[in-house]
């Protein structure tokens, strides 16, 4: 089974129809869930942690397992739903086959808070959390703060998967677009550098943060190509 973890806006509507075809292309039963407070799930009780990546893994990814008796896994995920993918797989290394990661951050830059300053101020304008309120309702003002002010906090300059990357022995996809406008190329060389499993690093021209959204062809061509190369007898998944 490929799982899927979507991004600090994101919810399983927002994948549109991706997953489908992702599981097309592989052959591989494919599950996107909305993380609490997000899309479709109940509202968060509270303020995101500094741990909320690590937390996601031990608590939500745990409760989709067991719902979808999931024994083997390739986990997915964009933006920060990539770091959580990463999470995941150093706190269950023993069902995790692979990860992607799709514009994922591994560490705090600049480019990722200028980023999201922009996107903020954008955000703030009359009528712009509407966009939100489309995928999250009640909660969108929520989804938006907890993007914007977990990430801005000073509490989380320091944040960074080094720690979960070195737990890591299975093979890692890492997918950047070169004008990703949140992440620089020093992130999927980051997180080659730290894992302790292989990682192949695929960079898509003329391509911004949502990979799958605007290059949708090539990131699966990408995906589709990196599993096929698995030992999936071994993995039995």
């Amino acid at each position: 089974m490929i799982l899927l973890f979507h991004d600090s806006l994101g919810s399983v509507e927002q994948w549109r129809d991706f997953p489908e075809k992702l599981a097309a292309q592989t052959g591989l039963t494919t599950i996107a869930y909305d993380r609490l407070g997000f899309g479709r799930s109940d509202a968060h009780p509270g303020l995101l942690g500094k741990d909320f990546v690590f937390s996601e893994a031990e608590v939500g990814v745990s409760a989709v397992r067991e719902t979808f008796e999931m024994n083997r896994m390739i986990l997915a995920g964009h933006s920060v739903g990539g770091g959580m993918s990463i999470a995941t797989a150093a706190a269950f290394p023993g069902v995790t086959s692979a990860v992607i990661t799709m514009a994922a951050q591994a560490f705090i830059e600049d480019r990722t808070l200028n980023g999201i300053i922009a996107a903020k101020n954008v955000f703030n304008q009359p009528g712009q959390i509407d966009r939100l309120v489309r995928y999250h309702g009640d909660k969108a003002r929520w989804v938006l703060d907890a993007w914007t002010e977990t990430w801005l906090s000073p509490i989380f300059a320091n944040w960074n998967l080094d720690d979960a990357l070195r737990r890591v022995q299975c093979p890692i996809l890492a997918i950047s677009g070169d004008r990703d406008e949140y992440c620089s190329l020093a992130q999927v060389q980051r997180i080659a550098a730290m894992a302790k499993g292989p990682t192949t690093i695929e960079v898509i021209e003329d391509c911004g943060h949502v990979v799958q959204r605007e290059k949708p062809d090539t990131v699966l061509n990408i995906i589709t190509t990196f599993i096929s190369r698995l030992d999936l007898a071994v993995a039995n998944i």
